[in-house]
């Protein structure tokens, strides 16, 4: 399944933010724990608009990403009604936009708004795309029972289980371990 640039862009984001949480990140700590390390993730994802970067912002950046996670775990039906209380909260409007090297993409809000509600805005016509094209499902959790992270499988047949190659092959090297074991046994 593929959808827009766009939305897949929108999703990846969201995914990099949704595993900054402790359980999810590589450093097993919350990587966006100050104003700072927040900062360095809109910069190397390019976001672009109003940046405050001070505490206040940074709690609102962590309960959207609470409220984009929680995404994940809902079906279809259950998603698109969060989604448009979503979309109620942020007063999204969708508009086509173009600016640095990108070309035409949507935009739900304008580069002014506190940085939380633009995420959440443009999270929510990612997720518009999603439910509309009934590809909830795509939208998973990490298989491996020690990792909280989560993906968009964008593969062709939908088979991803884990949010990372290291967690693929923490798990199958675990897997392997015990067939080892038993075979020994």
């Amino acid at each position: 399944m593929r959808f827009a640039p766009d939305t897949e862009d929108i999703l990846g984001f969201i995914v990099t933010l949704g595993n900054t949480v402790a359980g999810a990140s590589r450093s097993g700590a919350d990587e966006i724990g100050t104003p700072a390390q927040l900062t360095e993730l809109l910069d190397a994802n390019g976001y672009t608009g109003r940046f405050d970067r001070d505490e206040r912002e940074l709690a609102e950046v962590h309960r959207v990403r609470t409220q984009l996670r929680h995404v994940w775990s809902l079906d279809r039906d259950a998603a698109a009604v969060e989604v448009n209380a979503m979309l109620r909260q942020t007063r999204a409007l969708p508009q086509l936009v173009r600016h640095d090297a990108l070309d035409w993409h949507l935009h739900a809000s304008e580069d002014d708004e506190p940085l939380a509600e633009r995420i959440l805005s443009e999270a929510s016509l990612a997720f518009v795309d999603v439910i509309r094209s009934d590809e909830m499902t795509r939208l998973r959790t990490c298989g491996a029972p020690d990792c909280e992270g989560i993906f968009a499988d964008l593969s062709r047949n939908g088979s991803k289980r884990f949010c990372s190659v290291r967690c693929g092959n923490r798990v199958n090297m675990i897997a392997f371990r015990e067939r080892a074991a038993a075979d020994s046994a």
